[in-house]
């Protein structure tokens, strides 16, 4: 890199800094935040599991319900029962509603989530709560969106709440601080028919 290139990269570079810098001073609020992760593209609940091993690191106690998963069982059930992990894990659902084929007790298992859900999300003992797959119940009119949006509406100030499932309601993005949507650029199935890898999918 030449003299001139070498000073207009420290320029761009001290440009950036002084932005990021502005930005980071202006931010002084601190509160609990409403995250979705949505999207087709794989890793909306991967991400949300980030979000519990970084929890855990600063010792937050981190509580996790399962709405769909709970036919096959789950990587990050077995590591968290092996290792003792402060998470508190519940597995819910009756697997894929293709599978199932039965609306009245997907729309049981839903409730009996929510209802741990809300037992969770009540707990002051808690600082994340993750709801896996909780969009795909509201798509599905599993369970009453008002009902749901009232108990995050609620929610204690300090709690962070993370929900994945794709085709999140537009009145849950409008509700939430933090929204990524998963592209779907590739998938192995899609492409090469790879059937779900263990330690991967699940």
């Amino acid at each position: 890199m030449d003299l001139q290139n070498e000073e207009m990269h420290k320029e761009k570079a001290s440009r950036r800094k002084e932005a990021f810098e502005k930005r980071k001073a202006q931010a002084t609020q601190e509160k609990g935040l409403i995250i979705v992760n949505t999207g087709a593209g794989k890793g909306k609940t991967t991400a949300a599991l980030g979000l519990a091993f970084r929890a855990l690191g600063h010792g937050l106690k981190v509580g996790i319900v399962q709405f769909i998963k709970g036919a096959i069982p789950t990587g990050e059930a077995a590591l968290t029962a092996r290792l003792n992990l402060p998470i508190e894990m519940h597995t819910m659902g009756d697997g894929f509603t293709w599978n199932t084929q039965d609306r009245a007790q997907d729309m049981a298992s839903a409730g009996k989530a929510w209802d741990k859900a809300v037992s969770l999300l009540r707990d002051v003992s808690f600082g994340l709560v993750i709801l896996d797959e909780l969009n795909v119940v509201l798509n599905y009119e599993y369970l009453p969106l008002a009902l749901v949006l009232e108990e995050l509406q609620r929610k204690r100030p300090d709690l962070h709440v993370a929900i994945t499932g794709r085709n999140a309601r537009p009145e849950l993005v409008a509700l939430a601080d933090l929204v990524t949507e998963m592209k779907l650029v590739k998938h192995p199935y899609r492409e090469q028919r790879v059937k779900p890898q263990k330690g991967i999918e699940f």
